[in-house]
C-alpha cells in the first residue's frame, strides 16, 4: 500500500511532483528535451507547449486535412495556418485543433497561386523555429512576425512581435480544426481587452466543445467579423461568427500578449481558469514556471547516457510519455462529463484522452512504476466516465467514444493498478466495471457469439475477428487475476478458462493464427503476409505479426509449437525473412518500423522481442532490442519508425533503456532485454531509490553476462515490481559474448 497516495492525490496538478528526489535544483533538463523529434516520417508529434497531461497543447498547424497531419504539424509542410491550442500526440487518426489564433498585418488576403497559402496563411523556416518543454516560436515570414508560445495547465500564452505597423491584428478563427467541422461557434467582444466564446464540433471525435476566455494586453481598436453559414443551417446569428480579427497598432514592435483560457464548461469557467492560472502579463515568468514543472517531472529519471545524443532520445521519450492523457476540469473543479452534462469533482482533476489499445502495454506501467499519482488519477477518470455512460472506454478522445480500435483495456490497467497497491479508488466497483466490459455487449463485444463459439468467427463477427480474439484473450486474463485477488473464484475459473482462446485461432499445420468460420473451417485461401488495417481479419498487421500476441501465457504459446526449438526457429522467421512487398501495406500504413516483419512502429510487435528471453535465449532479444534502438530511435525529426501513439513507442524506449519491459503488462514480472544506457536513477515513490548500472556497456557488450539486485545475482529471466519498488542497485555486466 502506498503510504502518500492519498495525500497526493490532494495535491494541484502544478505541485505533483514536487520534493519527490530531484537530482539537483540547477540542472534543467529541458534542454535534452526536443519536441521536433517525431514531427516528420509517421511520428505525428506535435513541437508547441505544453504541460505534463495539461489541458492546453499550443501548437503550431501546418495542415488540417489527412493522416500526414494528424498532430496538425508535419515537418514537410512550408506554412503555418496558426496557433490552436489542443492536439493528440502520436495518433494515427486527427483531430482537435480546436481556437487557433494567427497573427496577421494588414488585410490578410493573398494572391499566390498556391491554394494551401490562400487567406491568412504564413510560409516560415525550419531555421527560425524553436522548441523546448514548454516553449515554441517562430518566425512568420509573410507578416515579419515573431511568434511566441507558452502555457500552464490550462491556458495558453502568446507573444507576438509584430513589424512596426498601424495595420497590426489577431485573427481568431473557429471553423478551423484538425480533419474535423464545427457545427456551433460564437465569439464575443466583453470589453476592449477580453474576447470570449466557444466552438463546437464533430469529426474523429464526434461531439467535443472548448469554451474559451481570450485576453489581450492591448486594447482592441477595432474588430471585423467574418460569418459562415455553417452547413446551411439556420441559428442565432452568434452560432455563425467563426472568424474574427481584432485590430491594434503595434508601433515600435511592442510585443503583444494573448492570454487563452479554455474549459470544457463555459465562458466563465474559462476566464476563472484564466485568472488563476495567469493573472499577470509576464510571458518570461510563465515560460520560466513552466520549465521549472517540467523539471520536476523529468527528473524522476537521472541518466549516464552512451552519448549526448541518447540522452535527448530518452528525455525527449519521457517527455511523449507525460503529454496524454489531457486534463478536462477547471480549476474549481467542474468539468463536461462522458454524459455530456456538467460535472463537479472539487477533491481531484479528470482527464479524457486515453488511447488504451496502445498504451495499456507499456505507458500505464509506466505511469504506475514512476508516477503513480497520476495514474491514480486516471484510474479515477476510467471508472467516474463508467458511472456516467455504464462503459469503460476503450479510444475515448474528446469524452467521446470512438470505438476506433479493439479490445477492453481499461479493464487491464484497472487491474494493474488495483494489483500493484492503488488504493485510491473502490476496487469492487472497479472490478464490476471490468465484469461488465467483459460479459455486457458493446460494439466489438459480441460476447454471445464469442462464448459459444470460442472465438470470433470472421464469417458472422465484425472485422478483425483474430485481432479482437487475441485481445480479448488477455482482457480475460487481466479481469481473471483481479477476480482473483478478491475472492471471486467462480468468476476466476471463467476468464482464466476465455483467456485460452486463442488456441482456438492456432492452426498447427502453418504455426500461425488464423481466422476461422462459425463451422470451424479455416479460411481459404489465406495470405499470412496480407497486412489488414480495419478491413479484413488482423488489426493493422498480419498473422506474422498477431501470431505473438499471447502476453499472459507465454509457456502456452510456446506449446502449440509443439517444442521451444520450433517456437524459436518460427520467431527467428518472423526478424529474419525478407517480407519483400507486403500486401495492403498502401492501406495499413501503421505497419513501419520493419525488422524482417517484425513492425516496431505498431503496438501489436512491441512485447515480441522479450519472448526470446522467456524462451531461454536473452541474447536474442538484446541483439533485437539493441537495433531497435540503433534504427528507430533517432535524435532527429524522422527519428521515429511510427506514431508514437500517446507515449506508447516512448515508454517501449525507456523501459528498454532500463533493460526490462512488461510483457504481460498487469503481471508482477519485467522481463529482462538488455540495458542501452551506461546507467539510470529512479526517484521512486516513498522516497526509494532504484540505481541501475551496466558495467561494461559499449558497441560490442550489447548481451548480459550477469544480473544482481543489492549485489544477489537474479536468473536472467524477470525483475519483479515490487523489487523496483524497494529500489536498491540493480546492476549488470555486460559483454560481447551472446552466450549461445
Amino acid at each position: 500500500m502506498r503510504t502518500t497516495l492519498r495525500f497526493w492525490a490532494l495535491l494541484p496538478l502544478v505541485s505533483l511532483v514536487a520534493g519527490c528526489g530531484q537530482p539537483s535544483e540547477n540542472e534543467d533538463l529541458t534542454q535534452y528535451v526536443d519536441p521536433f523529434i517525431g514531427s516528420s516520417f509517421t511520428g505525428h508529434t506535435y513541437p508547441g507547449a505544453t504541460t505534463p497531461f495539461g489541458m492546453v497543447q499550443l501548437s503550431p498547424d501546418v495542415g488540417n486535412h489527412g493522416w500526414m497531419y494528424c498532430s496538425g504539424y508535419h515537418s514537410d509542410s512550408p506554412i503555418i495556418q496558426g496557433f490552436s491550442h489542443t492536439h493528440l500526440s502520436g495518433t494515427g487518426a486527427p483531430d482537435m485543433g480546436d481556437i487557433l489564433l494567427m497573427p496577421v498585418v494588414g488585410a490578410c488576403t493573398f494572391e499566390t497561386g498556391d491554394a494551401e497559402h490562400e487567406g491568412y496563411r504564413s510560409f516560415f523556416s525550419h531555421d527560425t523555429e524553436e522548441a523546448s518543454a514548454g516553449y515554441y516560436r517562430v518566425r512568420l515570414d509573410d507578416y515579419d512576425v515573431l511568434a511566441e508560445l507558452t502555457a500552464t495547465p490550462r491556458v495558453g500564452i502568446h507573444r507576438y512581435t509584430y513589424p512596426d505597423t498601424d495595420e497590426a491584428g489577431l485573427l481568431i478563427d473557429l471553423s478551423h480544426g484538425i480533419d474535423d467541422r464545427t457545427d456551433r461557434s460564437r465569439i464575443r467582444i466583453v470589453d476592449s481587452q477580453t474576447v470570449v466564446g466557444m466552438r463546437h464540433s464533430v469529426g474523429f471525435v464526434s461531439d467535443h466543445q472548448y469554451y474559451f476566455c481570450l485576453r489581450l494586453s492591448e486594447p482592441i481598436k477595432g474588430a471585423e467579423s467574418l460569418c459562415d453559414t455553417l452547413q446551411g443551417k439556420e441559428t442565432d446569428i452568434t452560432g455563425l461568427v467563426t472568424k474574427m480579427i481584432l485590430r491594434f497598432p503595434a508601433k515600435h514592435k511592442r510585443p503583444i500578449v494573448a492570454k487563452v483560457g479554455l474549459s470544457t464548461v463555459s465562458e466563465e469557467g474559462a476566464m476563472r481558469n484564466l485568472e488563476a492560472e495567469a493573472p499577470g502579463w509576464d510571458f518570461d515568468k510563465v515560460r520560466k514556471q513552466t520549465k521549472a514543472q517540467w523539471n520536476d517531472y523529468l527528473s524522476r529519471i537521472e541518466i549516464e547516457p552512451r552519448d549526448e545524443g541518447q540522452r535527448i532520445s530518452f528525455y525527449t521519450s519521457l517527455y511523449h510519455a507525460l503529454i496524454m492523457p489531457n486534463l478536462i476540469s477547471d480549476v474549481d473543479g467542474s468539468y463536461s462529463g462522458w454524459d455530456h452534462q456538467i460535472h463537479r469533482d472539487s477533491t481531484q482533476n479528470m482527464y479524457t484522452n486515453f488511447s488504451l489499445w496502445d498504451t495499456y502495454r507499456a505507458e500505464h506501467p509506466f505511469l504506475e512504476m514512476l508516477y503513480p499519482e497520476v495514474n491514480s488519477r486516471l484510474m479515477c477518470s476510467l471508472l467516474e466516465k463508467h458511472r456516467q455512460t455504464g462503459l469503460l472506454a476503450t479510444n475515448e478522445y474528446g469524452q467521446c467514444e470512438t470505438w476506433c480500435m479493439i479490445g477492453n483495456h481499461a479493464v487491464d490497467v484497472l487491474a494493474d493498478a488495483f494489483l500493484k497497491g492503488d488504493t485510491s479508488f473502490n476496487a469492487e466497483e472497479a472490478y464490476e466495471a471490468v465484469k461488465h466490459a467483459m460479459t455486457c455487449e458493446h460494439p466489438k463485444s459480441d460476447w454471445g457469439r464469442y462464448d459459444l463459439y470460442g472465438y470470433f468467427p470472421y464469417d458472422c463477427s465484425d472485422l478483425e475477428s483474430v485481432s479482437r480474439t487475441m485481445e480479448a484473450c488477455y482482457d480475460d486474463y487481466c479481469a481473471a487475476m483481479m477476480a482473483r485477488a478478491l475472492g471471486h473464484e467462480e468468476d476466476y475459473a471463467f476468464f482464466s478458462k476465455r483467456a485460452q482462446n486463442y488456441r482456438n485461432l492456432f492452426d498447427a499445420r502453418i504455426q500461425m493464427v488464423r481466422p476461422r468460420n462459425a463451422q470451424g473451417e479455416w479460411k481459404e485461401p489465406f495470405n499470412p503476409n496480407q497486412l489488414n488495417a480495419g478491413n479484413g481479419d488482423f488489426t493493422e498487421g498480419n498473422a506474422w505479426q498477431w501470431t505473438w500476441n499471447v502476453q499472459h501465457d507465454a509457456e502456452g504459446l510456446i506449446s502449440q509449437f509443439g517444442s521451444t526449438e520450433a517456437f524459436m526457429q518460427k520467431l527467428d522467421s518472423l526478424f529474419f525473412i525478407d517480407p519483400g512487398e507486403l500486401p495492403g501495406h498502401e492501406i495499413a500504413v501503421d505497419v513501419t518500423g520493419l525488422i524482417g516483419q517484425y513492425a516496431h512502429g505498431n503496438e501489436p510487435s512491441h512485447h515480441i522481442a522479450y519472448l526470446y528471453t522467456l524462451a531461454g535465449a536473452p541474447w536474442k532479444t538484446a541483439s533485437i532490442v539493441r537495433e531497435v534502438f540503433d534504427k528507430y530511435y533517432l535524435a532527429k525529426r524522422d527519428g521515429l519508425c511510427g506514431n508514437d501513439d500517446c507515449g506508447q513507442m516512448s515508454a517501449w524506449y525507456i523501459f528498454s533503456a532500463l533493460g526490462f519491459y512488461p510483457v504481460s503488462p498487469i503481471s508482477d514480472e519485467y522481463i529482462f532485454g538488455a540495458p542501452q544506457l551506461n546507467g539510470a536513477t529512479l526517484h521512486l515513490p516513498d522516497g526509494k531509490t532504484l540505481t541501475v548500472k551496466a558495467t561494461g556497456l559499449s558497441d560490442e557488450n550489447k548481451y548480459v553476462k550477469e544480473v544482481r539486485l543489492n549485489g544477489t545475482p537474479l536468473p536472467y529471466r524477470s525483475l519483479s515490481h515490487k523489487d523496483v519498488m524497494q529500489g536498491g542497485t540493480l546492476e549488470y555486466t555486460m559483454t560481447s559474448n551472446s552466450g549461445e
